[in-house]
């Protein structure tokens, strides 16, 4: 019994802060959302909303430097190896700007690509380059946060990374004010508002970092730096969770994209319907973070006891906050969704598909928790079999045979493949667990 209430216990000391800055960072696009949504036209919105996607689609696709550091670091700190923790950390740092160097080398190719397949309108286009010209140069400031933030999450610490994430906006959100509602700078004042808080939330981190690490390997540790083949495991584990991440990344563009073909107002209310799914989202990826860091200690330390008994625990929290974040939003859907938007045909559009945003958290529960569980163990082979599985043969698939349905097909799309994932996810699992293969 002491066992398990300590399980608990440890399981809330990481989730509560995980949530808090995990759900700042959705609050910051439901604040985008509500001042951009109050001008005199929609297109500054939907700008916004398809130069975030497009940049999403390249800083969350580096997000295996968050997710793999994570993972390695767990498995490093329930060994109790601080030379490879130090080492994973530094390696993800280096990789990370020069990851940020390629994107911004590289922007006069990757933006006209992305532009012509969202396929916006002219005027949306000429918004659209301009919002995603100035925030590009975030870049080195967003990928060294990750893996500053994934060293932090892999030492079962989140509280950091909660200061960092909501000091960066908190920041942000004044400056949209400033940028938006004062001087009235549109979608090219959000871009700056964003611009600015990423590099005094990287500035944060960094100093952290410095405070906190353990140097004392570091004479060791300095002559990996330069060595590719150090980087082995870290690219290895990278390059499944890149190809995992890319594809949902296509998912939540393609999402956007369809969206923009049925038009702006359409455009408008995915937007706000997408925001506060993120919310719902972020908040159960709390308990994702929980499960990273003991999931993959307890792998770490070969104690697989502890490994289901803390997996156990984090699903039954996962569900019970899905099922709480489900029956908020069906309490709170007619006064929430006027605060985003006052065009009433955007508010019919929500209200005409809500139940599809009332039902996803519960059926995208399960892919988050065991996200969590194999990105702490280093299993991101199997978690990028489940989402091309879940891409190619469900989501795609599904919208194809469902066009007829137009937007509610879209949405019926979008929430099977969310629950083909944690489907997949647990199939795995389970083959794992059958052949022991959680301590291979």
């Amino acid at each position: 019994m002491e066992q398990r209430r300590s399980i608990h216990h440890n399981i809330w000391q990481i989730a509560w802060p995980a949530i808090l800055s995990n759900i700042s960072t959705p609050l910051l696009g439901l604040v985008d959302t509500a001042l951009l949504g109050h001008l005199d036209s929609t297109r500054y919105l939907a700008a916004v909303a398809i130069g975030a996607s497009i940049l999403s689609f390249l800083y969350w696709g580096f997000g295996f430097l968050r997710m793999g550091t994570t993972g390695l670091v767990a498995r490093a700190t329930g060994a109790k190896d601080r030379e490879r923790e130090l080492a994973v950390v530094l390696q993800s740092g280096i990789l990370g700007v020069m990851l940020a160097a390629l994107v911004l080398i590289s922007q006069g190719l990757w933006l006209p690509v992305g532009l012509r397949l969202m396929n916006p309108a002219a005027e949306l286009s000429m918004l659209t380059q301009a919002y995603v010209s100035i925030r590009v140069y975030s870049a080195p400031a967003v990928l060294v946060t990750y893996a500053i933030t994934g060293w932090f999450i892999g030492r079962q610490n989140t509280r950091w990374p909660m200061l960092i994430l909501i000091s960066t906006n908190v920041l942000n959100i004044v400056l949209d004010v400033v940028f938006i509602a004062v001087l009235d700078g549109k979608s090219e004042g959000a871009a700056y508002a964003t611009l600015i808080a990423e590099y005094a939330g990287c500035a944060l981190a960094l100093a952290l970092a410095v405070t906190k690490l353990d140097w004392t390997p570091l004479p060791t540790v300095r002559k990996q730096l330069g060595k590719v083949s150090s980087y082995a495991s870290l690219l290895r584990s990278n390059q499944y969770l890149f190809v995992r991440t890319v594809s949902l990344l296509l998912a939540f563009a393609f999402f956007t994209a369809m969206s923009t073909r049925q038009g702006e107002t359409t455009l408008a209310a995915n937007t706000v319907m997408l925001n506060l799914l993120m919310l719902a989202a972020f908040a159960l990826d709390g308990f994702a973070f929980a499960a990273e860091g003991l999931a993959g200690n307890a792998a770490g330390a070969r104690d697989l006891d502890r490994f289901y008994a803390a997996v156990r625990a984090c699903w039954v929290w996962t569900l019970i906050t899905a099922v709480a974040l489900s029956l908020a939003l069906l309490a709170a859907g007619p006064w929430l969704y006027p605060l985003f938007t006052d065009h009433t045909a955007v508010l019919a559009g929500i209200h005409r598909h809500q139940g599809w945003l009332i039902l996803l958290p519960l059926v995208a529960a399960p892919s988050y928790l065991l996200d969590g569980v194999f990105i702490g163990t280093d299993r991101s082979r199997y978690m990028m079999k489940g989402m091309v599985i879940s891409v190619c043969l469900i989501y795609l698939p599904a919208w194809y045979l469902s066009r007829g349905l137009e937007n509610d097909g879209l949405w019926l799309a979008f929430t099977l493949f969310n629950g083909s994932r944690g489907a997949t996810l647990a199939w795995y699992f389970l083959r794992l667990k059958q052949s022991e293969g959680w301590l291979d």
